[in-house]
């Protein structure tokens, strides 16, 4: 699945990683579980930095996830963690 690319912002690359992560329900269920976010709490969360920081935390910790998000980003996969290590310190 290509998730179109509609800007590079750390801001912008952690949404569209967190709508891939949201795009399979196990992943996503992995995901809730992993960083103790409920679902619930996603759309009030989605211009939180913590919640971004959680997204690209997410997928560093599971190369595999982290390799299939950058390639339906289009994105070469040191981009997603280094945005965020740039932009979340």
């Amino acid at each position: 699945m290509k998730i179109p690319n509609d800007g590079n912002d750390p801001a912008t690359i952690a949404l569209r990683a967190l709508v891939w992560i949201c795009s399979e329900p196990q992943r996503a269920d992995r995901f809730l579980a992993i960083t103790g976010v409920e679902a619930d709490d996603l759309r009030a969360r989605l211009m939180d930095p913590a919640l971004h920081q959680a997204v690209i935390a997410f997928l560093a910790n599971h190369e595999a996830d982290l390799l299939a998000c950058a390639e339906a980003l289009d994105l070469p996969p040191s981009a997603l963690v280094d945005v965020a290590a740039e932009a979340y310190p």
